[in-house]
């Protein structure tokens, strides 16, 4: 029984190989893998080579070898035949994969803001961006309120339409008394908002 596990053992090792031999030599090198090789002849030539952004790794005696795009099998003919020139018989050369290049962290786009014009008796007048989902209530946060002279029960919310523009009149005070729900309801690009000035007796 133990000889028999013995021999499962090397079986599951050899297939091991193979299928990681396998999978090597159908692998794309990529700029930034690093490549382990191992001349038989010439220790002294055993190391690791970083794919350089050009594509190339810099292996001594064999110059620069075009790695990146190419199989394991096609990097290691390649250094094999620069080294040819420099020993008596082809050398004896072997290439892995010993780190693939890690992939980079995806950077989160930022979301395209809408871009909200505002007119008038407010603490911010002009262009302000915000966020998609932008309520009406967190707008008015976000232009600073109104001044002592703001029509507050007058504010134009203008939106170009299909057909043209559309004209909504907010009424703040009735907003801030929770009596409408105008406040909740959300931004969209290029509104534009318009709060004139209060009348004598308004």
């Amino acid at each position: 029984m133990t000889i028999f596990r013995a021999c499962l053992a090397l079986c599951l090792a050899l297939l091991a190989l193979g299928t990681t031999a396998e999978a090597q030599g159908t692998y794309r090198i990529q700029r930034g893998d690093v490549l382990r090789v191992e001349v038989l002849e010439d220790e002294g030539l055993n190391r690791e080579l970083l794919v350089l952004p050009d594509g190339r790794v810099s292996m001594p005696l064999a110059g620069n070898i075009l790695a990146a795009g190419r199989t394991v099998t096609q990097v290691q003919r390649a250094i094999t035949a620069g080294l040819a020139n420099n020993f008596s018989i082809t050398p004896t050369v072997y290439v892995g994969v010993s780190r693939i290049k890690e992939p980079e962290p995806q950077q989160e786009e930022a979301p395209e803001l809408y871009r909200i014009y505002v007119l008038g008796e407010t603490g911010k007048t002009g262009l302000i961006e915000v966020e998609p989902g932008t309520t009406v209530l967190q707008l008015f946060a976000q232009m600073g309120g109104f001044t002592n002279f703001a029509a507050k029960k007058r504010i134009q919310l203008r939106r170009r339409t299909e057909t043209g523009e559309r004209i909504y009149t907010l009424n703040y005070k009735h907003i801030e008394r929770g009596q409408s729900g105008a406040g909740l309801a959300t931004v969209q690009d290029g509104d534009v908002f318009v709060v004139p000035q209060r009348r004598l007796f308004e």
